[in-house]
């Protein structure tokens, strides 16, 4: 565990240590229990198969009692938390523009028949020549800070769980808009610099997401299906009848 006395302020260490502080004031319930456990899952050797299993690591102090207190128990301030996340040093390009992606992914329940407000989630054909398929289960929407160049890191900065009902693109630029004040309370954009640009997948509609985005320093930059068709202005008529 790292101390926010082990690195001063500044460097990477610092900036790490000052972040699990902060996350450390967002627990408000089984905090101790709750921190271990971040810990376990971030330090596991290998994928996260079980919870038990996290009992099992080095970082993971208690017994696994505590670890399903944690979780059963456990409270976690939400907006405190998100308002850290806007906080952090930011991966930017050369030129100091940030660049946020947007997406859903979705946790497939397709078993979990009593679990509140699953949504048909699309996914992709197992096999081959298989077409894109629907499954129960519970979608995300992600926002992500992306390092420059060609990386597969992230940083995560907002995750919100769509309901079924709910309208995709409202959500959706409601989320980037609250995500853009918080970088500008937590002076990771500010007045003069690059405007942020958002990206999103394609399915988005990109004209009502720009329309609801609208006096936002934002660029919206978005990936269009395949069959997408575009229409040009009717042309005037060449003669009289």
């Amino acid at each position: 565990m790292i101390s926010v006395h082990d690195a001063g302020p500044g460097d990477a260490g610092g900036d790490l240590a000052a972040f699990r502080q902060a996350f450390y004031g967002c627990l408000t319930a089984r905090r101790n229990a709750l921190f271990e456990l971040a810990d376990a899952v971030l330090c596991a050797d290998g994928p996260v198969c079980s919870l038990v299993g996290l009992s099992l690591t080095v970082e993971h102090r208690r017994g696994h009692g505590a670890l399903y207190d944690a979780v059963n128990a456990g409270a976690i301030a939400v907006s405190r938390l998100r308002q850290a996340l806007a906080g952090v040093d930011l991966p930017r390009q050369p030129d100091g523009q940030l660049m946020l992606a947007v997406d859903v992914s979705a946790w497939l329940r397709p078993n979990a028949d009593t679990a509140p407000d699953r949504a048909h989630c699309h996914v992709r054909g197992r096999g081959h020549g298989e077409k894109n398929q629907t499954a129960p289960g519970w979608p995300y929407s992600f926002v992500v800070a992306l390092e420059p160049g060609r990386h597969s890191w992230v940083a995560v900065l907002d995750v919100l769980r769509l309901a079924p009902l709910d309208d995709v693109t409202a959500v959706t630029a409601t989320q980037v808009r609250d995500l853009v004040e918080r970088l500008r309370d937590g002076g990771r954009w500010q007045p003069g610099d690059p405007p942020i640009l958002v990206l999103f997948d394609a399915g988005y509609d990109l004209t009502r997401l720009t329309w609801l985005l609208t006096g936002l320093p934002v660029i919206v930059i978005g990936r269009l299906r395949s069959d997408r068709v575009f229409y040009g202005p009717t042309p005037p008529p060449t003669g009289t009848r």
